[in-house]
């Protein structure tokens, strides 16, 4: 099944949160992302994105987060709201829009009311934004029909560093 991962970031200020959801975006096969705000733009020299997801998947300032879009992406605003659906009963559409707000905010109400779903992580307080969009990310993939993974994924994902292995038990080991 074909399917549309955006994420849209509402005027993020921290270039290590900016950098760790351009890492997630390529871990989970986001197609873009969008931020509006001038805070990342200052700060941006403080680059953070190790692994170069950046020449992969665009990165666009834009004025308004959802300006644009096709008509089968759906807005999905992550937000600790009354009324938000959990996380873990929620069903992610096809092609989505996730929106995220600032690290230090919410988003608008106007996103808010444009949304065609409001979803909330429950935890005991607030995520960072980075760790938010991974457990977003993460959700979705989990939930969906590629979730199984391989070893031939480990073996295209992992870099230079890792190369352990489990080895197969001795007759009458336990493990």
């Amino acid at each position: 099944m074909n399917t549309s991962i955006r994420i849209g970031l509402a005027n993020p200020k921290s270039p290590s949160n900016v950098g760790a959801v351009m890492r997630a975006a390529g871990c989970y096969g986001a197609d873009r992302i969008v931020y509006t705000g001038s805070r990342y733009g200052r700060a941006v020299r403080f680059h953070t994105d190790t692994k170069d997801v950046g020449s992969r998947i665009p990165l666009i300032m834009v004025d308004d987060l959802t300006a644009d879009l096709p008509p089968e992406i759906k807005i999905v605003c992550v937000e600790l709201v009354e009324g938000a659906t959990a996380l873990p009963g929620f069903v992610h559409p096809d092609h989505a829009l996730y929106l995220f707000g600032p690290e230090d905010g919410s988003l608008d109400q106007t996103l808010i009311d444009r949304a065609d779903a409001v979803v909330y992580i429950p935890t005991i307080g607030c995520m960072n934004l980075a760790a938010t969009v991974n457990v977003v990310l993460y959700d979705r993939l989990a939930k969906s029909s590629s979730a199984g993974g391989s070893e031939e994924l480990i073996l295209q994902s992992r870099d230079r560093n890792n190369r352990g292995r489990i080895k197969p038990p001795a007759d009458g080991d336990r493990r």
